[in-house]
C-alpha cells in the first residue's frame, strides 16, 4: 500500500552539493518527503525520511531568505526548504511535524484530532494570532506614516500593535502585550521598519520590540515600502506596488520567446490590479507584471506549442493591451481559486 500523500506543492530547495536554491515539486508522505525536479516526474530526486528528523521554524541561518524551514534528518544532515510567503511556510511545518510525531508514536496521520483541544492561558498560538492582526476589518491597521522625510507605506506603530493585543483581549497587560509582540516579531510575523525598530531587533534595546509610537514595523509580504518625498516619476513606478497583497504562491509560467515553462513566484494585489512575478530562488524585484485592469482570465486547455501530455489546469490572462499569458496551477481548484481572485481584482482595481 502506497504511504498517503498529505501535502504537496512548489517549494524552493538549496542544493545538497551546491549551495543553489531552484524550485522543486514536493510531496510529504506520511513516512518521508519526497522531491522532484518537475510535477511530471515519475522518480524523485531525492527522499528525506522523517522519523528521527527534527524540523527548525524560523529558520535565520540565510539572513536574507525569508520564510525558509530546515529538517535535520537522523543523519545530522541538513535540507533546506523556502516557502513563497508565511502562512505556506507555517502549514508546512505544523504537517511535517505532525506527521513526524504520528510516526513515532505509531500513529496514523490525521487533520482531525480525536482529543478535546484544551487552550492552556499560558499557550499562545502565534500563527493564530497573526491572522487575527492581518484582519482588514477587526484586526492592526496599516498606515501610510510620514517621518524624518520618508513615507512608510503598509506599516504600523509598535504602540497600536500592543493597544491591539490588550484591546482585543489576547494579554492581560502591557508588559505580556510586549513580550508576545517581541514573540511575533522573532518568529517573522512582523518586520521593523526604520531605525529605531531595527536596531531593537538587532539586540540595541533592551527589548526586541518597542512599544513605541516612533517605532515601525509591518507585516511580511504586507506591499509595504519606504519612499523619500520624491518626484512625480518614482511614485508612479511605486503606484503598482501599493494595492493589498489578495493572494500569492507558486505557478508555472510560459516564456513569451522560448515558450519553456518555469516556476514562478506570483503576487496578486488589487486596487490597483497587478499581478507580479518572481523568481521563487531569490531577488526582491520582480521580473515582470501583469497590469489587471480590464483584462480577460479563462480556463483552457492547451496552450499553443504545448505538449498537452504534460500540461494540466492551464488558464490564460489576456490584457487590455492583448498581451497573452498561459499559467498553469498545480490542482484544478487552486486553478479556480486564482481565476476567481483575478477576476475580483481586475473588477476593483484601477
Amino acid at each position: 500500500m502506497e504511504p498517503k500523500r498529505i501535502r504537496e506543492g512548489y517549494l524552493v530547495k538549496k542544493g545538497n552539493v551546491f549551495n543553489t536554491w531552484k524550485p522543486m515539486w514536493v510531496v510529504l508522505l506520511e513516512d518521508g518527503i519526497e522531491f522532484y525536479k518537475k510535477k511530471s516526474d515519475n522518480s524523485p530526486k531525492g527522499m528525506i525520511p522523517l522519523k528521527g528528523s527534527v524540523v527548525t521554524s524560523p529558520c535565520q541561518d540565510f539572513n536574507k531568505k525569508m520564510f525558509v524551514f530546515k529538517i535535520t534528518s537522523t543523519k545530522q544532515q541538513d535540507q533546506y526548504f523556502q516557502a513563497a510567503y508565511l502562512e505556506e511556510r507555517d502549514a508546512w511545518v505544523r504537517d511535517v511535524k505532525k506527521a513526524i510525531k504520528c510516526i513515532e508514536g505509531g500513529q496514523k496521520f490525521s487533520r482531525k484530532s480525536t482529543r478535546r483541544s484544551i487552550r492552556l492561558p499560558e499557550t499562545v498560538d502565534l500563527g493564530a494570532l497573526y491572522l487575527s492582526m492581518k484582519d482588514t476589518e477587526k484586526g492592526v491597521k496599516e498606515l501610510n506614516i510620514e517621518k524624518d522625510k520618508k513615507i512608510f507605506n503598509h506599516c504600523f506603530t509598535g504602540s497600536c500593535v500592543v493597544d491591539w493585543l490588550v484591546s482585543n483581549n489576547s494579554v492581560r497587560n502591557r508588559q505580556e502585550g510586549l513580550m508576545i509582540a517581541s514573540s511575533l516579531l522573532s518568529e517573522g510575523y512582523l518586520h521593523p521598519a526604520g531605525d529605531l525598530s531595527k536596531n531593537a531587533a538587532d539586540g540595541i534595546a533592551e527589548n526586541p520590540f518597542l512599544d513605541n509610537p516612533d517605532a515601525f514595523y509591518y507585516f511580511p509580504d504586507s506591499g509595504f515600502f519606504c519612499e523619500e518625498n520624491s518626484s512625480d516619476d518614482d511614485v508612479i513606478l511605486k503606484e503598482e506596488f501599493r494595492g493589498l497583497i489578495i493572494k500569492q504562491g507558486c505557478l508555472l509560467k510560459q516564456g513569451h520567446r522560448r515558450k519553456n515553462w518555469k516556476v514562478r513566484k506570483f503576487i496578486l494585489r488589487e486596487d490597483p490590479a497587478y499581478l507580479h512575478y518572481y523568481d521563487p530562488a531569490g531577488g526582491e524585484d520582480p521580473l515582470g507584471a501583469v497590469h489587471l485592469r480590464g483584462c480577460v482570465v479563462t480556463s483552457v486547455e492547451s496552450s499553443p506549442e504545448g505538449k498537452k501530455s504534460d500540461e494540466e489546469n492551464l488558464f490564460e490572462i489576456i490584457t487590455a493591451d492583448e498581451v497573452h499569458y498561459f499559467l498553469q496551477a498545480a490542482t484544478p481548484k487552486e486553478r479556480t481559486e486564482w481565476i476567481k481572485a483575478i477576476q475580483v481584482a481586475s473588477r476593483t482595481g484601477k
